[in-house]
């Protein structure tokens, strides 16, 4: 039996989130049945974090444990075949330790959320970035997601049916930047709370558009009350941008 670590990049739209469901196309349940295809085995597959229907990866982590003796090279190309009428492509396979976990190891997840910001329609972004017609002030959501770097309860970002066991979470950090219409939003932390990232997105753009000012965030923030956040932002503008592992 050997350990296999893959490397994913998937179209959020293409698939009804990533854990495998009955009567559902998943990213989990398509690469499976890719290895499946492959090597007439019944696996599992195992991810860095799990993403919601129409969120993005530009490189998921996964495991999964194989009795086919084969090589990293032979398993992204083969799997690359049975999933070429999907929306993932395996983009690198290596085998790791038997004692590696995809999930659990991970030290550090990054991911970024995409905002257009102009009036007219963006056809060519259509689902793929958050479209805000109102104009955003970079600075003032800036000085927002300043507060929320470090250890603290982020219950007023978390989602109802969450299911972690404790609100607390550790943001390294939050970046917001611009480039020309398109804003984006830089976050990275060990682990997230369900929707967190969208939730944090969502209320900063109350400030960007000046509907809410400093206080008004600070308050609801402290509050560890999700009912006092912002909207959810869209699942579309999410892009899981990279996980990263401790060097052994």
């Amino acid at each position: 039996m050997t350990r296999w670590k893959i490397t994913v990049e998937y179209d959020g739209l293409g698939f009804s989130g990533w854990q495998r469901q009955p009567d559902a196309v998943t990213v989990q349940g398509t690469i499976e049945e890719a290895i499946k295809n492959f090597s007439d085995e019944i696996v599992t597959l195992h991810c860095a974090g799990r993403t919601d229907a129409g969120v993005h990866s530009l490189a998921q982590v996964a495991h999964f444990d194989l009795n086919k003796p084969t090589n990293g090279d032979v398993i992204r190309d083969a799997l690359n075949f049975y999933l070429r009428l999907t929306k993932a492509v395996i983009l690198h396979a290596e085998q790791v330790d038997e004692n590696f976990h995809a999930r659990f190891d991970a030290s550090e997840r990054r991911y970024f959320y995409r905002v257009i910001n102009r009036r007219p329609p963006t056809p060519l972004q259509a689902d793929r970035a958050w479209h805000v017609i109102k104009p955003l002030d970079i600075n003032a959501m800036q000085k927002c997601a300043d507060i929320l770097v470090g250890t603290y309860d982020f219950s007023t970002f978390r989602a109802g049916n969450c299911q972690a066991k404790s609100p607390i979470r550790t943001l390294d950090k939050f970046i917001i930047t611009r480039n020309g219409e398109e804003v984006i939003f830089s976050i990275t932390a060990r682990s997230f709370l369900y929707h967190q990232v969208r939730n944090m997105v969502g209320t900063l753009s109350l400030i960007g558009t000046g509907n809410w000012d400093f206080d008004m965030f600070q308050s609801a923030f402290k509050a560890a009350d999700r009912t006092k956040g912002g909207p959810t932002a869209p699942a579309y503008g999410l892009y899981f941008q990279s996980v990263t592992y401790p060097q052994k």
